[in-house]
């Protein structure tokens, strides 16, 4: 017989597969893939789930977040969101650089894409957009908070896992450290288009008052946009603004 944590853990696991798949919704099948769960199992917790208002579904029948979901979110939000602190440092970043910025923040293991302001170059990246997540060490956001976690965290990190059969050959080990050792050099990351080809991008990480990154800011666009003689510029701009954001953070936070 389950636990009631055990089958917490899978609702919850169901619940983040769907909120990846926003706006377009997850089939039962992938969803069931996706939480490592039988097929059976996830369409019986996704029905559950629909008849609490949490899920929804369409009808062709893909599964979205439902409306409960937004009613909790905005419930915690006035302890847990931050993102209308980002705005100022986004839209400086955006009319600064011509680029696509955006303000995401560490949950467990992941990053979520909360906010962005697009710049004024005409053709932008689309692989961020609200709501998408990426394990950290994906995605410029997503690297520069895995390189700026504690020593001892990071080494767990790695330890326990492997982005390779998701996300391929470029995030073995040994590259995400080689790329980990580069952020922590420079203290800005550089994604150069391993999600999709030809789509950069660049991030700062945001820390909380105990110095942990909790939060990033980055840039998108395409390749030639972030070509070597501008990535210092485009990577002084980002530690510039997440130094001011996370002071506006800490100071929010410690009211």
């Amino acid at each position: 017989m389950e636990t009631p944590h055990q089958v917490v853990a899978r609702v919850g696991r169901l619940l983040r597969t769907v909120s990846r798949h926003e706006p377009t919704g997850v089939t039962t099948t992938e969803a069931a893939v996706a939480a490592d769960l039988a097929r059976p199992t996830a369409h019986r917790l996704l029905v559950a789930l629909h008849h609490e208002g949490l899920v929804d579904r369409t009808p062709s029948g893909q599964w979205l977040l439902g409306p409960e979901t937004f009613l909790l979110g905005n419930a915690a939000s006035t302890r847990y969101d931050v993102s209308h602190l980002a705005g100022t440092s986004l839209r400086r970043l955006s009319e600064a650089t011509g680029e696509s910025a955006f303000f995401s923040a560490r949950r467990g293991d992941e990053t979520i894409c909360l906010a962005r302001e697009d710049g004024s170059f005409p053709i932008r990246s689309h692989v961020l957009h609200e709501g998408i997540r990426f394990p950290l060490g994906v995605a410029s956001a997503g690297l520069v908070i895995l390189a700026h976690l504690p020593e001892r965290e990071l080494a767990e990190h790695l330890d326990e896992h492997d982005l390779v059969e998701a996300f391929g050959d470029a995030h073995s080990r040994e590259r995400l450290e080689d790329r980990i050792r580069q952020t922590q050099r420079l203290g800005y990351s550089v994604n150069p288009g391993l999600i999709v080809h030809g789509s950069w991008g660049m991030g700062a990480a945001v820390f909380d008052a105990r110095g942990i990154p909790q939060w990033a800011l980055s840039l998108t666009g395409i390749d030639h946009r972030f070509a070597p003689d501008r990535q210092p510029e485009l990577g002084r701009l980002l530690l510039q603004e997440a130094h001011e954001l996370s002071r506006r953070i800490q100071r929010f936070r410690a009211k």
